[in-house]
């Protein structure tokens, strides 16, 4: 069935790496936040960076996917109510069902470990250091399902997912 899923949650929680497994078992266009709002920068120029830019975007791709019968995988951290809504209304200009997907690592070590070893695979893209995941502003999401990545495999996470559906 054509679904968005919704996915957010801090940096180094592993959305990315569930996205693109859910993408090619379901399979599903991925849209991936900060992929393009890195394209954004590389193309324009925004001093104070590219604001909601990208999710605006991001969210048009999904309406056009979704009307063409794809299943979309929307990958970003969501920080914000209002990101989480545009999403929702997007799948509700697609008339597309919705899931969404709060991606969680509950292991301090682990998650930390994720941010200080990754390395950037978006040509230009800052990676957040553990000090920006720490104060960076994240409201609680009231998510239909929550995956916690700590211990767990991306393919496992997926079948997660792919069960709620």
């Amino acid at each position: 069935m054509t679904t968005l899923i919704i996915l957010g949650g801090l940096p180094g929680n592993g959305k990315t790496a569930l996205a693109r497994v859910l993408a090619k078992q379901l399979p599903a266009a991925h849209l991936r936040v900060d992929a393009i709002e890195q394209a954004l920068l590389a193309a324009g120029s925004f001093p104070d960076g590219v604001g909601p830019l990208g999710y605006v975007a991001a969210q048009r791709l999904a309406v056009e996917n979704l009307r063409n019968g794809l299943c979309v995988v929307a990958d970003s951290v969501n920080p914000v109510a209002a990101s989480r809504a545009g999403w929702r209304a997007a799948a509700a200009e697609a008339g597309a069902p919705f899931l969404e997907v709060e991606v969680i690592c509950s292991d301090t070590a682990e998650h930390r470990r994720r941010i200080e070893t990754r390395a950037a695979d978006i040509p230009g893209h800052r990676q957040p250091t553990w000090a920006d995941v720490q104060v960076r502003d994240y409201e609680p999401w009231d998510a239909a399902l929550v995956i916690d990545t700590a211990g767990l495999s991306s393919a496992d996470a997926a079948a997660q997912v792919i069960a709620r559906l």
